[in-house]
């Protein structure tokens, strides 16, 4: 049965608040609606989960109690209503019209003038409502994120803020076995795409106008990628050689061990991921690009891993993490995380680097990374880390646009470019101490 988009929306907004990832939950949606529909499907659930706790907030007013936890799929009705009333230029009659005929298809007829007063209601008092929002709810982040960043950036907070709840660019990583950027924008200007050259990596390109890149000439045969100008820098940092050996620890899906043999075709990259399902995907990006590496399923912090095997001479650990410096690409984070989550993290990530050290050989570097704003899980993982290892010290060399930490580079995330990464690299002595 084909959904309406409101419809299909709904039910991926309610599935999140449910707890499970908008990536899958989207997906699924996908093929229950008409092709012309998927892209204002994906608008709507990327959209009310970006400013899911503004809306949140403002549903807490306008209902004079909360909605039963089975009629979940009805509040994320009502979200949606109120995203498309705060933040599209979707007339309000339509807004209003195909977000209450959508009770219908979702079996809940008794929720039409519910949902038809509050949404009404939510137009002619938005002045009020919005002025008792509370600093976090007005600015669209959970109370705990938005006192973290507070904390940790207060003199780039807006800009984050901002950048959390914008739409992220395409951008893309010219392959440069296959070419160079200016040959590559020129053969897409003459395919009437308009782009940019990035201004941090010189692999990168930023298309004027997000479209789908199967589409994109020279795609499928390699020349693109889609990855962030942020995530470009790690392979650069980790400066691979042709010959030596290369192991990505977290590796799925792929876009950073593929710019890794990229930049040395020789070296022996061997991409780890624990997940069985994403390293399909690591496989599939690096066959497109005509690529070689031995792929494994395992968990990097696992000693027992590659056992017997030789030492790696560089080492990137993408660690896994809150994700609160990619919010805008992956905006179920807002509903998803908690406080707690980045000191759990932090445990994991510490696992990680431990076991991936000891398999770097002497003279080795290893490229500690994550897309987290959070000190514990940069600084707070790597600092402790240096303070029981004779063998190590951190060498990162300056990174454009970042922000100096004390044991590494913070790129904060800005609307209309990058994405906030942050980059540690450690160097292992010739021999113990």
């Amino acid at each position: 049965m084909t959904l309406a988009p409101r419809a299909a929306a709904a039910g991926v907004i309610a599935g999140v608040l449910a707890g499970r990832s908008l990536d899958s939950l989207l997906a699924g949606a996908r093929e229950r609606v008409a092709e012309r529909d998927r892209p204002l499907v994906a608008q709507l659930c990327y959209g009310t989960l970006r400013l899911a706790p503004r809306l949140e907030a403002l549903a807490g007013q306008l209902l004079d109690r909360p909605l039963r936890r089975k009629d979940r799929d009805v509040h994320a009705l009502l979200l949606l209503g109120l995203y498309q009333l705060d933040d599209t230029r979707i007339p309000d009659h339509a807004a209003v019209a195909e977000t209450v005929g959508a009770t219908a298809e979702l079996g809940k007829p008794w929720a039409r003038g519910l949902l038809n007063a509050v949404l009404r209601r939510y137009r002619r008092e938005q002045a009020a409502l919005e002025a008792a929002l509370a600093p976090a709810a007005r600015a669209a982040h959970p109370a705990w994120l938005y006192d973290a960043l507070a904390a940790e950036w207060p003199d780039a907070l807006d800009s984050i803020l901002a950048a959390n709840n914008s739409q992220p660019p395409l951008t893309l990583r010219v392959n440069r076995q296959r070419g160079d950027r200016e040959a590559a924008l020129a053969a897409l200007a003459a395919a009437g795409i308009e782009a940019a050259a990035g201004a941090l990596s010189p692999d990168a390109l930023t298309l004027a106008r997000p479209g789908p890149v199967e589409a994109l000439p020279g795609f499928a045969e390699g020349v693109f990628s889609v990855q962030d100008e942020a995530a470009q820098l790690a392979a650069p940092l980790l400066a691979p050689r042709d010959g030596e050996r290369v192991l990505d620890a977290c590796a799925a899906p792929g876009g950073k061990a593929c710019h890794l043999l990229e930049i040395a075709p020789g070296c022996r990259l061997t991409a780890v991921d624990v997940d069985a399902g994403r390293l399909q995907r690591v496989r599939e990006n690096i066959d497109r690009l005509g690529q070689n590496a031995e792929l494994i399923i395992g968990d990097a912090a696992d000693p027992a891993l590659l056992e017997g095997a030789a030492p790696f001479d560089r080492i990137l650990v993408d660690a896994p993490c809150s994700g609160t410096g990619v919010v805008r690409r992956h905006p179920d984070i807002k509903v998803l995380r908690r406080e707690a989550d980045a000191g759990q993290l932090a445990a994991r990530q510490r696992a990680i680097l431990d076991g991936c050290w000891s398999r770097l050989a002497p003279g080795g570097r290893l490229l500690y990374a994550t897309c987290s704003l959070l000190g514990a899980e940069n600084d707070g993982v790597v600092g402790p880390f240096l303070a029981t290892r004779g063998d190590a010290r951190e060498c990162t060399p300056e990174v454009a646009g970042a922000r100096r930490t004390a044991h590494g580079y913070q790129l904060l995330p800005r609307a209309g470019g990058c994405d906030g990464l942050y980059y540690s690299l450690l160097a292992r002595a010739d021999r113990s101490p």
